[in-house]
């Protein structure tokens, strides 16, 4: 259906708009990192609003935003896995030419970006969920956290809803594992 410029702008603001934070939220926990999930919510959001004629009025509109940003999300993982890495020769040679051109100073600026990034994240149950490979993180992102059914996620990730069942036992499975020993710390598991 094609839509005129108001109704696309109504649509858009009325029917998309409203699923931002869980966008947000949802693509912080696949990028983990703020500035790549804003840039993978603008990329979904750009997307849906170019496209947004292929949408049908009444569907599930956070369904639909979803499978955008899932597929944008794998395509831009495909893609960085295939770049070489990248490196910012004028930060090497600043540093380089400065006095303090030591391995102390490089090792410690490792240290503190790992601790930032460990600080954001610093729960367990999101570390565990973050270790996760992307097809089962993907599954109990969209089951677990966003409420989706069988049936949706099947059709935000293209695959047959036996496979989404089978993918989300794996996954809380393999989260399982991962909290066990956090669960019976906290006192969650009495016998285990």
């Amino acid at each position: 259906m094609t839509y005129t410029r108001e109704e696309k702008y109504k649509i858009f603001n009325e029917e998309l708009l409203p699923h931002a934070d869980a966008m947000y939220n949802s693509a912080l926990r696949l990028t983990l990192d703020e500035d790549d999930a804003k840039d993978l919510v603008q990329e979904t959001y750009l997307k849906a609003f170019r496209f947004l004629d292929s949408f049908q009025q009444g569907t599930n509109a956070k369904a639909w935003l979803f499978r955008i940003l899932k597929n944008s999300f794998i395509n831009n993982f495909r893609k960085k896995s295939k770049e070489p890495a990248k490196i910012d020769y004028q930060e090497v040679e600043s540093f380089y030419n400065s006095d303090e051109a030591d391995n102390s100073r490089l090792s410690v600026t490792t240290d503190l970006r790992s601790e930032t990034v460990h600080d954001k994240i610093g729960d367990e149950v999101a570390n565990a969920l973050n270790s996760l490979p992307v097809d089962f993180r993907i599954v109990i992102i969209l089951c677990d956290i966003e409420g989706f059914t069988y049936e949706e996620m099947s059709k935000i990730l293209d695959i047959p809803i036996g496979t989404v069942r089978s993918r989300l036992h794996r996954a809380r499975n393999l989260l399982k594992e991962k909290l066990h020993d956090y669960a019976k710390k906290m006192g969650y598991l009495k016998n285990a």
